[in-house]
C-alpha cells in the first residue's frame, strides 16, 4: 500500500464485499494490481477492506466475475473532506480565518526588551532601533537579519562594543553590552576626618593622612581623628585624609507604644474577573459590577497563549479581588514594648547609617497608662564617626 499521507490526500474507502466468493474476488483484485488493505472478516461475516477512491472505480470487473456485491462503509481522505467543507461555507470560512490571524499576530513584533545598559538610556537604544526597522507592530518578514542589525545599532550608539540582537517568538531583545572606561578619580581638596559625633573609637585605620587618636579614646563631636597635615612644624604638607573610624555612640530614645492596634486582615470573600489580553490590552468578559467590598486588594494573574514555541500576543487575565478588614488586636505589656523597641531600633539604624550595628539597649524607665507603654530607651551602636573638613590653608605674600 501506498503511504497513508498520500492516500488521505486521495481519498479511502471502507467497503465490505456480500455474496459471491469474497476470497476470489479479493484474490483477482490484488492479482490485477489492485492495492487493498485493512483486510478481515467482520462479525457479520463480511469481508471489509480499504481501496483508494481511484481503484475503487476498477472493481468492477472482478466483481462480475465473482458475483459479489460492495457496499460502502466510510470515506476518509481529503476529496470527502471538501465536499463537507463546501456544505459547511461559513465553517470553513471561519476556521482559516482564525488561523491566518493566528499566523498574522504571530508574524508581528510584539514588544522589544533592552537588557545590559546601564549608561544609555532605553529609549535611546529603542529610537535607534526604531530607525532601523526594528519598533513594535513590525512584520517579522521586514527585519533586516540579526547581525546586520546588531553592527548597525553598534555604528549609530556611542559607547557600546556589542549588541545583540535575538527574536524569541513575538519579542525581540537587544542585548547590549557598553565600554568600561577606567575611572578617572575625583580631585579632591586636602581635607581632615574628624568626629560626627560623640562617642569611644573602636577601630582606626588610616590610609591617607595621620591618625591623631587610638583605639578606646573618648571623642568629642568635631574632633579631628586623622588629620590631613603630614610632617613636622618645618616641612608640612596638606592631603586628602582617607580611612575609617568606627566607635560607640549612644542614643536616647522616648517610645510610645498603644496597647491596642489595627490590622489588615482577609474576610475569605472574593470576587474573580476575566479579561481577554491582545497585545498590551484586555478586554474585560467576566465579572462585571461592582463587587461591594468596603475595602479590597486586588491579585493579577496573566497568562499569555503560545504555539509551536512561539509566544503569541493573546493570553488571558485573572483578577481576583479580596475582601479585607480592619480588626483591632489587644497587646500584652511585654509585646506593646517588644513592638517599640524593634520600632525605635529601625530609627535608630536610619540615622545612624545603614552600616550601624545596635550592641546592646538599656530601658531606662517604662510604664503602661492611658491604654499605651511608654519607655526611655538607651541604645549602644557601633557606627562610623567620620566627617570631612576641608583645610584652608592660608599663603603668604
Amino acid at each position: 500500500m501506498k503511504g497513508q499521507g498520500a492516500l488521505w490526500f486521495q481519498g479511502v474507502v471502507v467497503v465490505q464485499a456480500r455474496g459471491g466468493a469474497p476470497e476470489r474476488f479479493v484474490n483477482r483484485a490484488l492479482e490485477g494490481g489492485i492495492a487493498l488493505s485493512g483486510i478481515r472478516w467482520t462479525s457479520q461475516g463480511l469481508l471489509q477492506f480499504e481501496v483508494s477512491v481511484s481503484d475503487f472505480f476498477r472493481l468492477r470487473p472482478f466483481l462480475k466475475e465473482t458475483g459479489c456485491r460492495i457496499h460502502v462503509k466510510q470515506r476518509k481522505g481529503l476529496p470527502f473532506w471538501l465536499v463537507k467543507a463546501e456544505k459547511r461555507v461559513w465553517f470553513t470560512g471561519g476556521i482559516a480565518l482564525f488561523f491566518a490571524i493566528i499566523f498574522m499576530l504571530s508574524s508581528l513584533v510584539w514588544s522589544v526588551e533592552v537588557e545590559g545598559n546601564a549608561k544609555l538610556s532605553d529609549e535611546q537604544i529603542l529610537r535607534a532601533a526604531k530607525a532601523e526597522g526594528l519598533y513594535p507592530l513590525q512584520w517579522s518578514f521586514r527585519l533586516q537579519s540579526p547581525d546586520t542589525l546588531s553592527k548597525r545599532l553598534v555604528s549609530s550608539l556611542p559607547g557600546t562594543t556589542w549588541i545583540g540582537v535575538e527574536k524569541k517568538g513575538t519579542k525581540v531583545t537587544i542585548q547590549v553590552v557598553e565600554m568600561t572606561l577606567p575611572d578617572v578619580p575625583e580631585l579632591q581638596s586636602p581635607r581632615h576626618l574628624v568626629a560626627s559625633a560623640d562617642g569611644v573609637v573602636t577601630q582606626i585605620i588610616a590610609e591617607a593622612g595621620k591618625p591623631v587618636v587610638k583605639k578606646n579614646t573618648r571623642v568629642k563631636k568635631g574632633q579631628t581623628l586623622i588629620s590631613g597635615l603630614i610632617g613636622n612644624e618645618t616641612n608640612a604638607r596638606a592631603v586628602v585624609a582617607k580611612g575609617s573610624v568606627r566607635g560607640l555612640v549612644w542614643y536616647e530614645f522616648l517610645v510610645e507604644t498603644p496597647l491596642t492596634q489595627r490590622v489588615k486582615v482577609y474576610t475569605g470573600e472574593k470576587k474573580s474577573k476575566w479579561y481577554a489580553v491582545i497585545g498590551s490590552r484586555a478586554l474585560q468578559v467576566s465579572g462585571y459590577g461592582s463587587d461591594g467590598y468596603e475595602s479590597s486588594e486586588t491579585i493579577d494573574r496573566l497568562e499569555r497563549f503560545s504555539w509551536r514555541g512561539l509566544e503569541l500576543p493573546l493570553g488571558r487575565m485573572k483578577e481576583t479581588v479580596l475582601e479585607t478588614t480592619l480588626q483591632e488586636r489587644t497587646l500584652s505589656q511585654d509585646e506593646a514594648k517588644a513592638v517599640g523597641l524593634m520600632q525605635a531600633k529601625a530609627d535608630v539604624i536610619e540615622k545612624a547609617g545603614l552600616d550601624a550595628v545596635v550592641r546592646s539597649e538599656f530601658v531606662l524607665h517604662e510604664k503602661a497608662e492611658n491604654g499605651k507603654v511608654y519607655m526611655k530607651v538607651l541604645f549602644e551602636v557601633e557606627q562610623s564617626l567620620i566627617q570631612e573638613v576641608p583645610i584652608v590653608q592660608m599663603q603668604g605674600d
